[in-house]
């Protein structure tokens, strides 16, 4: 028999405070260590973040240093780098990992999805052909094919070498 080991799962699951007592997006852009949080760049008004649960290998966050539930509470400013954060993001992840595709999107609101509901972020995350397989379907398990440290090193020279 084979096993399939996802340890950094259980940081997750054993989470004391509920999502809504939660501010790590709010607390991630002070810490110093971009490495340790997982951020890829800091932007003006707007972050990225490799998302520490992700969908898919590469999955990124974009997410305003301001903490706001919707889009319509960003000012002009903020909306634009908020976007432009997004095109970064995109382009690294194409440039990096060659994706057939991406999955762009917002959940607005705890019933949509969101896991912040009070802290906006957008998802970016790369997809390939043929990337969903039996895993997820039968196991509700995704195989990542590479650890997040080994995937922020891998994105970091990218961005630092390409942008």
């Amino acid at each position: 028999m084979d096993h399939l080991h996802a340890y950094w799962r259980m940081e997750y699951v054993k989470q004391v405070t509920t999502p809504a007592q939660r501010r790590p997006f709010v607390d991630l852009p002070n810490m110093v260590d971009d490495r340790e949080t997982l951020i890829l760049s800091r932007e003006k008004h707007s972050f990225i973040l490799m998302n520490r649960y992700p969908y898919n290998a590469g999955h990124l966050l974009i997410l305003p240093y301001q903490e706001v539930p919707d889009l319509e509470d960003l000012s002009d400013e903020e909306l634009l780098c908020f976007t432009k954060t997004t095109l970064k993001a995109k382009n690294l992840l194409a440039k990096a990992l060659q994706p057939n595709g991406f999955n762009i999107g917002i959940n607005l609101g705890e019933a949509a999805g969101a896991g912040v509901p009070k802290h906006l972020h957008q998802h970016v995350v790369p997809r390939w052909n043929g990337d969903t397989n039996f895993m997820p379907v039968l196991g509700s398990t995704r195989v990542l094919p590479q650890s997040l440290e080994a995937m922020w090193d891998h994105l970091k020279e990218v961005l630092k070498n390409e942008f």
